[in-house]
């Protein structure tokens, strides 16, 4: 839209607080913005002077103005935040962080479990969190069954079934981490009072936990039961300590979210930290990509919004460097110049840097004998070559590995930043194919490697490089289809001798450049795979897993048959090489022991 088609429009925008809508000719959402005055607000994109390139490029694209009047500044802060987070427009602020973020679940049972989970199931069932760090829950739920006994089985425990004596009590209840409710032996309110304790440790509450810890000893002490008052004094001492270390500010705060930001180019940084009862119980950092020219009150503005969305926040304070606009008009935003919170807010800023410095860090390849620059210029390029949507930071390959056409196994190396990862490679011996089937074999390892990562809720791989042609790259595939991961990962073939690379389902491959740091990188992860399958092999059989054919010819040993097989390649070349080429490796006498067994196969 130029700025004489503007002129037209323009006297038809009305002079009120609200919402505008940027489409192009396709009808496609471009940019969400909020107004006091729309009409003054859009008619700058169209009059000023725009510095920002970003913007230019937004104004040559838009096709269509929509807006939506709103009865103040505050409601169309919240129909933007609304609006943006329902269609992603191209040019508006992009919350670079699609985590799916753990939850540690009440679940709606009788006797209630508490596990950690990444799926939240609207099965009324009691959801906390969620947390930035699937270490943090595992250690919370481990902390957790410290020091509150919880059932951790399956079994339907109703009134009816207890009462019918269906179940017995497990391990865990004479290990002491369970009270049997299984077998009547604790009441519905009892573990209804542990489960609260869950939920307060869960908050940072943890005085009302050892306050009830407390009352529990005096009463074992009061009868007497000195050994069991002594072990509930340990845990009191153990929560203490635990609180100590997390407590930053006094607990005579109330609860409150701290935000910082720090700004570079067009990307902005942002850290979150959620204080409850004097404690840091949350700490996250996330990147946002500004598009235009946003300011940094603006962006803070976005990102808190999303944050407490995203984390369930409750607290009534902000503490923030700056004024920023707020969805909730309750809120109270504090700017501190000093003291406690002037402090937490240090701290937010220090996490900031320190999540810029690891990002540098990622993003920089530890590659042997070169600079900075081109260690992190090989990912980009190898990206760039095979039209990947992100740099390829994790790469796995899979290769078969054989005995000379017998005893099948496999392999699988991992890269990470472009360097092995060598704590993740993976090798396995074949389960269920018969003899050697090269393509059963790839699509037996590839589904048992990525089926046992999605279990395990682990990161899977930008790249898959199988080394192979199209006929394992095809049974690969399978797998993958199988598995629903299609569009989660790139897979590709690299044939063994040619170094071409084959996408699935493409009749033509692609070469990369012969003097491509790409390539170097390619050829090292094939390399590797093979390295680790031939020694994986090669242990195997040191150590007699494998049983050599050529083993089973009454009078010829182990020594005679790994001769045969260095010798001739395979076993079936020993079956096809003549008495006189026999008797010149392994003499006469084994040579006819050797002829005469394939002769009665015959």
């Amino acid at each position: 839209m130029t700025a004489d088609q503007f002129q037209q429009l323009a006297s038809t925008i009305p002079q009120q607080p609200g919402v505008y809508q940027y489409y192009d000719e396709g009808n496609t959402l471009l940019y969400v913005g909020k107004a006091k005055d729309l009409r003054k607000r859009v008619s700058s994109y169209f009059v000023k002077n725009l510095t920002s390139y970003k913007t230019h490029e937004l104004v040559k694209r838009i096709h269509r103005i929509a807006f939506t009047i709103v009865d103040s500044e505050h409601d169309a802060f919240l129909l933007e935040n609304s609006l943006i987070k329902e269609y992603q427009p191209r040019y508006n602020i992009m919350l670079k962080d699609d985590k799916t973020y753990p939850f540690i679940v009440i679940k709606k049972e009788p006797f209630s479990r508490v596990f950690f989970t990444r799926k939240k199931v609207n099965d009324g069932s009691e959801y906390l969190g969620p947390f930035t760090s699937v270490g943090r829950v595992r250690e919370l739920i481990n902390f957790i069954r410290q020091y509150v006994p919880l059932r951790t089985c399956k079994l339907n425990l109703t009134e009816q079934h207890i009462r019918k004596g269906k179940f017995k009590v497990c391990l865990e209840y004479h290990l002491g981490n369970c009270k049997g409710p299984c077998e009547g032996l604790q009441s519905a309110a009892d573990y209804a009072e542990g489960l609260q304790q869950v939920r307060n440790i869960l908050k940072g509450n943890l005085g009302s936990v050892v306050g009830q810890f407390k009352a529990e000893m005096q009463a074992l002490a009061a009868g007497l039961q000195f050994e069991k008052a002594e072990l509930v004094r340990k845990k009191i001492d153990h929560l203490e300590n635990y609180q100590a270390k997390s407590v930053v500010v006094g607990s005579h705060f109330a609860d409150m979210d701290v935000f910082s930001i720090v700004k570079e180019d067009n990307l902005a940084y942002v850290n979150y930290l959620m204080v409850q009862n004097g404690a840091i119980v949350q700490t996250h950092t996330v990147p946002l990509e500004t598009k235009l020219e946003e300011t940094d009150a603006e962006v803070l503005s976005f990102a808190v919004a999303r944050l407490r969305s995203t984390f369930n926040s409750m607290a009534k304070e902000l503490v923030v460097p700056f004024a920023i606009e707020v969805e909730e008009e309750n809120l109270t935003l504090t700017i501190p110049k000093a003291g406690d919170k002037k402090k937490l807010l240090e701290l937010s800023v220090k996490n900031v840097d320190y999540f810029r410095e690891e990002l540098r860090r990622k993003k920089i390849l530890h590659l042997e004998d070169k600079s900075d620059e081109e260690k992190a210029k090989v990912l980009y390029e190898l990206q760039d070559f095979l039209q990947l949507q992100e740099p390829p930071l994790h790469i796995e390959c899979f290769d078969n590995s054989n005995f000379h056409g017998s005893y099948p196994v496999s392999a699988m190396v991992c890269f990470k930043d472009g360097m092995p990862s060598k704590k993740d490679y993976r090798h396995f011996n074949v389960k269920t194919v018969e003899g050697i089937n090269d393509f059963a074999t790839m699509k037996e390892v590839v589904y048992r490697r990525y089926r046992r990562l999605l279990a395990e809720e682990a990161p899977i791989p930008q790249l898959v490089i199988i080394d192979g042609g199209k006929g394992q790259l095809g049974a690969a595939m399978e797998s993958i289809t199988e598995l629903g991961l299609v569009g989660r990962m790139t897979v590709v073939g690299l044939a063994k001798n040619e170094e071409e690379i084959f996408f699935p389902g493409d009749s033509h491959s692609i070469k990369l450049p012969w003097n491509s740091d790409s390539l170097k990188l390619v050829r090292r992860v094939r390399d590797e795979v093979h390295n680790y399958g031939i020694s994986f092999h090669r242990n195997q059989r040191s150590k007699g897993t494998f049983k050599n054919e050529l083993e089973q010819i009454p009078g010829i040993g182990k020594q005679t048959a790994l001769q045969l097989l260095k010798e001739y390649k395979s076993v079936k070349k020993v079956r096809e090489a003549g008495v006189d080429s026999l008797t010149a490796l392994i003499g006469k006498k084994k040579a006819a022991l050797v002829t005469a067994y394939f002769n009665a196969e015959n």
